[in-house]
C-alpha cells in the first residue's frame, strides 16, 4: 500500500526513463500490476516475525495472496530465519527478502503496512504493542496475550491510533460454524450449557542448565520473560507458566472462542469461575450473568459440545448424538470479510479500515476467559469476576496474576 511512495529511487527512475523515451532493460510485470496482481501501490506490505512451525505457516497463508508483498522475516533463531526468507525469495524469485534477529528492524520500517507475529506467547503483546506505535496492523497468533493486563493494553493502543488488529483463530468460525447456525437458526430451542474440551493450565519450570545450540539468540528468545539458563525443553515452550498457559490458551483460544460466540457472549465475560475440586464440581466451571453456564472438559466429543433444550451436539456434523436438524437456508450469520477465510477478513481490513472478525476486543474476552480459569486452578479457589471492569472481586491476591513483571527493556 505505501510501497510506491516508499521507494521513490526505483519508481523516479522508471517514471524518468519512459518520459525521456529510453525504457530500461526489463520491466517485470509485476512492476506494472500486469501478472494479475494488484499494482505496488495498492499492495499489503508485511513483515513476518516468529518463523517456527505455525508462524511459517502463516506466512505461507499470507504469500498465497496476490495483494500481499512480504519483504522482510525475523526469528532469534537462525535456521528458522533463513527459511523462511528462502520461501519468500523462491516465492518472488528474487533474493530481496530481510532475515533479521530483531523485530524491531521490521517493525521500524516505513515501507511495512503489517506485521503477522507467530512469537511464543509471552512476546506478543511487546511485538504487537511496538508495529502499532510504528503504524502497522497486526496479526498475531492466538492466544493473543500472556496476562489479562497486556490485552487491556493491546485493545487501547489499537484504538487509539486506530490500527487494524486480528487475532489468529480460524477454528471459531471455520470450524464451529455447525453449532453457530444450530444456535441462530432456533430450532433446537434454547442454548443451556457448553462444555470446552481442551488442556490444561501451564506450570512452573526449574530445569538444569544446558548450553545455547548455535543460530539461538537465548536472551532474545526469553525477551520480557525471567532470565533463566537454557534448557532445550523451554522452546516447547506452551507447558511453561513463563512463556505460556498452556493448552488452557492454545487451544483454549479456539474452543473458547466458539463457545463464547456460539452464546453470545464474546464481547463479555464471566461472573464467577469455579475451580474443579473433585468433590462437589467436578470440572471448572464458569457461569455468567445471564444464567449461561460453560463447563471446561466433558461433553461427549469434539472441542465443542452444546447442550439445546432439543438436543446436543458438537462441531462435527458427521458423529452427531442426536439427529442433527435441518435448518434453514440463508441464515445471517456476521462471520469474516472480504474472500478467503482468517486471513482475507484481515487484508479486507487492513484495506477498508474494519474491525477483523476476531478483532482484538474480542480475541482479548476470549483469552481472558482461559486465564481467569488457570488463575482459579493455580490459586484453587473460586473468583468472582466484573467482566465490565475486568476486576477480580475481593481477591487481591488473584488479581496479582493479572500482570506479570517484564523484564527490562520490554516494557508494553
Amino acid at each position: 500500500m505505501r510501497v510506491a511512495d516508499s521507494n521513490p529511487s526505483r519508481r523516479g527512475f522508471l517514471k524518468s526513463a519512459l518520459a525521456a523515451g529510453v525504457a530500461p532493460l526489463f520491466v517485470p510485470a509485476s512492476a506494472l500490476g500486469k501478472d494479475e496482481r494488484p499494482a505496488p501501490s495498492n499492495r499489503i506490505v508485511m513483515g513476518a516475525i516468529g518463523m517456527g512451525g505455525r508462524g511459517t505457516g502463516d506466512m505461507g497463508d499470507f504469500l498465497g495472496r496476490r495483494e500481499v508483498q512480504m519483504v522482510a522475516v525475523c526469528d532469534v533463531v537462525r535456521a528458522n530465519v533463513l527459511n523462511a526468507k528462502g520461501i519468500v525469495d523462491r516465492r518472488y524469485a528474487n533474493q530481496a527478502c530481510a532475515a533479521v534477529n530483531d523485530f524491531r528492524e521490521i517493525t521500524s520500517r516505513d515501507d511495512i503496512d503489517a506485521v503477522m507475529i507467530g512469537t511464543p506467547d509471552h512476546w506478543h503483546a511487546t511485538i504487537s504493542c511496538d508495529a502499532m506505535r510504528h503504524g502497522k496492523d497486526v496479526f498475531c497468533e492466538k492466544p493473543e496475550t500472556l496476562t489479562v493486563h497486556e490485552g487491556q493494553v493491546m485493545i487501547e493502543t489499537a484504538r487509539r491510533l486506530g490500527r487494524v488488529f486480528s487475532g489468529g483463530s480460524q477454528r471459531v468460525w471455520e470450524d464451529y460454524n455447525f453449532l453457530h447456525r444450530i444456535q441462530r437458526s432456533g430450532v433446537m430451542g434454547a442454548l443451556q450449557e457448553v462444555y470446552v474440551n481442551v488442556g490444561g493450565p501451564s506450570v512452573d519450570h526449574c530445569l538444569p542448565a544446558e548450553p545455547v545450540p548455535d543460530g539461538l539468540d537465548w536472551d532474545m528468545w526469553l525477551g520480557p520473560a525471567p532470565k533463566v539458563p537454557f534448557n532445550h525443553r523451554l522452546l516447547d515452550f506452551r507447558a511453561w507458566r513463563d512463556y505460556s498457559g498452556g493448552g488452557m490458551t492454545d487451544w483454549g483460544a479456539h474452543g473458547f472462542g466458539g463457545a463464547l460466540f456460539l452464546s453470545g457472549l464474546h464481547e463479555t465475560g464471566p461472573t464467577e469461575i469455579i475451580p474443579a475440586d473433585g468433590r462437589d464440581t467436578k470440572r471448572l466451571t464458569y457461569r455468567f450473568a445471564n444464567g449461561m453456564t460453560f463447563y471446561h472438559g466433558g461433553g461427549w466429543g469434539g472441542i465443542l459440545t452444546a447442550k439445546f433444550e432439543g438436543g446436543e451436539f458438537t462441531e462435527d456434523q458427521r458423529t452427531q448424538r442426536t439427529r442433527a436438524p435441518k435448518l434453514p437456508a440463508n441464515l445471517d450469520i456476521p462471520n469474516y470479510k472480504g474472500n478467503g477465510g482468517l486471513i482475507g477478513d484481515f487484508l479486507h481490513c487492513v484495506q477498508t479500515r474494519e474491525k477483523p472478525f476476531r478483532d482484538i476486543a474480542v480475541a482479548h474476552r476470549t483469552v481472558t476467559v482461559c486465564h481467569l480459569g488457570n488463575i482459579a486452578t493455580w490459586l484453587g479457589r473460586p473468583l468472582r469476576w466484573d467482566p465490565e471492569k475486568e476486576e477480580i472481586l475481593g481477591d487481591p491476591e488473584a488479581s496479582r496474576w493479572l500482570s506479570r513483571p517484564r523484564r527490562g527493556p520490554w516494557a508494553i
